[in-house]
């Protein structure tokens, strides 16, 4: 088969479908237009061809795993309907090995982010916020959502990680994260991401 036959035969649908199977079997790192190419079965340029750079071809994944959230079947209340599209975002992340750090590490103003982020902000704005705030309490829940979902994600591949935390903290340099210390390192992430929610939902009122 020639280069330009393989290209014909491929399309950006199908090597983003090959990067997302790739990312979630050997995580991020191990991830390059290379592998792609060879788990295809075609020469790097094919998927050059198609993606352009790693990095488009990182934001077009991002934007394919947010696609995955669905949409529909929302609550009614504004502010549940916010709480529900963060929890749909963190599961769609969590269904994918490095999801948060995909997602993070670009920025991608494409098709289904975009509807997301749409939806996202019309919740807010349903609630009483002007647009400004419903903007502004849209990227804290975005932001905080990737945060705590990247650290799930690490704790999950690295489970020593919170004992490096609790022999670093002394009880006389460091007293109060020393008493604190078990909720720091606790890996409860549900109520984690929950508390969290509640707090930027609650905490924001439209003034």
């Amino acid at each position: 088969m020639t280069n330009g036959q393989a290209r014909d035969r491929l399309d950006p649908g199908t090597v983003i479908r090959a990067a997302v199977e790739l990312l979630d079997e050997k995580g991020l790192d191990a991830l390059s237009t290379r592998a792609v190419a060879d788990r295809l079965g075609v020469r790097m340029n094919t998927v050059l061809w198609h993606v352009k750079t790693k990095a488009r071809m990182l934001e077009l994944m991002a934007d394919a795993v947010i696609g995955e959230i669905p949409l529909d079947h929302l609550p009614t209340p504004p502010d549940e309907r916010a709480c529900e599209l963060a929890r749909r975002y963190r599961r769609a992340l969590l269904a994918h090995r490095d999801g948060a750090a995909l997602v993070v590490g670009t920025y991608a103003a494409e098709p289904h982010t975009l509807r997301l982020a749409d939806t996202l902000v019309a919740a807010l704005v349903d609630s009483g916020r002007n647009e400004r705030e419903a903007a502004w309490t849209a990227w804290t829940v975005v932001y905080f959502t990737l945060g705590l979902t990247q650290e799930e994600q690490a704790a999950a591949q690295h489970p020593h990680l919170g004992d490096r935390l609790a022999n670093a903290v002394s009880t006389t340099d460091h007293p109060a994260l020393h008493l604190a210390l078990g909720h720091l390192v606790a890996d409860s992430f549900d109520e984690r991401f929950e508390y969290g929610l509640s707090s930027i939902l609650d905490g924001y009122r439209p003034r």
